[in-house]
């Protein structure tokens, strides 16, 4: 049952013993979470009894039914619970609270089980500065940024640089003014920092050199999907971290490793968020290593 898409319904007869985990998202059935935190929790149960009745699902939740779907996730005491897309925002209202460090994002991604309600967290900054650290060697914060994007996942990775000391981003989007909108509330939140947009098909001169550039746009999903920029036109030697997982390598990586710049794509920050997500749930220590092999597997075509 762990791997089924789950629905609704089978939310309402839900009677299956043990602690439940659970990732709500549409769609989900391309959702690599449940391997990965299974994998997880069957190498933590070798040692902790406790985690033996453990099991993480996925269900298929469309956004109008969100709110029953939480309810009836609260009442079956699942313990913890994922938010990915279109859920992560629309959550925020739902919720009993939301944890502090997640309020400048305004999305969350994690809920954990309280008497009350659920409390929601945002694992998914941690995530991106793990799997810098673990792919590029680098940082977050010590250089300035390129972020491509002014959605919900551009929100967070901005607000991520900015908590860890970046001094200067600048925000490449298609659409001005949402680009205009997330800088002036970013600015609110750290009124010292350098912060701009340009438009990421004529990006400007002055753009920072050997910046990190971060694409948080869906741009690369699709095969036929344009590069987000063209690299060529940035100075220097930028590190480049895009966060689709899914194709492994997309034009914008593609163009970055025929440069010879370094690279990589955001599978690392899957893990790590996951990796936070279950140690909120758990107060455990998490098996990193077990979280990769599971998703490994999970993108492995059966």
């Amino acid at each position: 049952m762990p791997d089924d898409v789950l629905t609704l319904e089978d939310l309402r007869t839900w009677s299956a013993p043990g602690t439940a985990l659970a990732v709500l998202g549409h769609p989900i059935r391309h959702s690599v979470s449940p391997p990965m935190h299974n994998t997880a929790l069957a190498e933590m149960a070798r040692t902790r009894p406790e985690f033996r009745d453990w099991r993480y699902h996925r269900f298929e939740v469309h956004p109008d039914d969100l709110p029953v779907a939480l309810e009836l996730l609260h009442g079956k005491r699942f313990l913890g619970i994922n938010l990915t897309v279109p859920h992560k925002i629309l959550a925020v209202d739902l919720i009993r609270r939301v944890d502090p460090s997640a309020l400048p994002i305004n999305a969350v991604n994690t809920l954990l089980w309280q008497p009350g309600g659920y409390v929601g967290f945002n694992t998914d900054g941690y995530g991106l500065a793990e799997g810098l650290r673990h792919d590029l060697k680098l940082e977050l914060g010590s250089d300035p940024v390129i972020l491509l994007g002014s959605g919900g996942a551009a929100r967070g990775a901005a607000i991520e640089c900015l908590q860890r000391g970046c001094r200067e981003i600048a925000i490449g989007n298609r659409t001005r003014r949402r680009a205009d909108e997330l800088t002036e509330s970013l600015r609110a939140l750290h009124p010292s920092a350098a912060i701009r947009t340009f438009d990421p098909a004529a990006p400007p001169a002055d753009l920072p050199p050997d910046a990190l550039v971060i694409n948080a746009t869906s741009a690369g999903l699709k095969p036929a999907d344009p590069e987000p920029i063209d690299l060529s036109r940035l100075r220097g030697r930028p590190c480049v971290f895009d966060m689709i997982y899914n194709p492994p390598e997309t034009a914008l990586l593609r163009s970055a490793r025929r440069a010879g710049l370094a690279c990589a794509n955001g599978f690392s920050m899957l893990i790590f968020q996951g990796v936070r997500s279950l140690g909120i749930w758990s107060k455990a220590e998490v098996p990193v290593d077990a979280m990769f092999r599971g998703a490994r597997a999970g993108l492995t075509p059966s």
